[in-house]
């Protein structure tokens, strides 16, 4: 499909409303600003026709601001006509898909896609070649206070931490342990060993953590919770969870993509 490119002029245009990253890294700004200065823009923005004035853009907001920074006053744009709905949908898969937003604008992400669009977990991960399971884990990271989103968001508390307090159900306690763990500078595998009872805590202290890390690459990696278990030759075996048959089925299919 051939899609016509105009040139338009940079005061005509605003942000989307609908731009899921909030936070855009400066120094790549400045560096994609140089980028243009010398090269020109190599790629067009994509924008719909404003209700009101002008047009409001909807892929390319790094490329808007670097091309505002560089001194442009026009910039190349393909005009589509795409509804609220739509717009707010791509905008956000359109990040998705490229793999730039930080651990919690993801989870917003996704949950913008249930709560406002009403895709469902399994669609979404099917828009993104995920499995339902990642994307309910990566939305209940939401469930914690903001005080410790933001620490995630700062780059102050990692996504693996996060994951792990959410086992500590009492938010006042939550925030006290976040507070630990970055000025104990403390791994996940201590957090462990206080959040779970005592009954757990030889099963936690016990595991290699070599077993563990891997545990944890595979659940990044499938989206579904994993559990190694091994004696002291490690000879053992691995259990790959699963809640539905839609999920075994969605399964089966990444884990055959891996092999081929």
């Amino acid at each position: 499909m051939t899609e016509n490119i105009e040139q338009l002029r940079l005061s005509e245009i605003v942000k989307n409303p609908y731009q899921p990253r909030v936070v855009f890294d400066e120094g790549k700004i400045q560096e994609l600003a140089d980028s243009i200065l010398e090269n020109g823009l190599l790629q067009p923005i994509i924008v719909r026709k404003s209700k009101l004035i002008g047009y409001e853009l909807l892929a390319g907001e790094r490329r808007f601001l670097a091309s505002k920074r560089a001194g442009l006053t026009t910039i190349p744009a393909i005009i589509r006509d795409y509804s609220d709905e739509k717009m707010m949908t791509l905008s956000i898969l359109e990040n998705l898909q490229r793999e730039n937003l930080n651990p919690i604008e993801e989870a917003r992400s996704l949950n913008l896609l249930t709560q406002k669009i009403g895709m469902t977990h399994d669609e979404i991960g099917k828009s993104l070649g995920k499995s339902r399971s990642y994307v309910s884990n990566t939305i209940r990271i939401l469930a914690l206070p903001k005080e410790i989103l933001d620490l995630v968001e700062d780059g102050k508390l990692s996504l693996a931490h996060a994951r792990t307090l959410l086992a500590e159900k009492d938010t006042k306690k939550q925030l006290l342990l976040a507070k630990r763990i970055i000025n104990e500078k403390m791994s996940v595998r201590e957090l462990e060993y206080i959040i779970y009872p005592p009954s757990s805590r030889k099963k936690v202290k016990d595991k290699n953590i070599f077993v563990s890390e891997i545990e944890e690459k595979l659940k990044k990696e499938l989206g579904n919770q994993v559990k190694i278990k091994t004696n002291k030759n490690y000879e053992g075996s691995m259990t790959l969870h699963f809640d539905s048959i839609a999920s075994l089925e969605d399964l089966i299919s990444r884990l055959s993509k891996k092999t081929h």
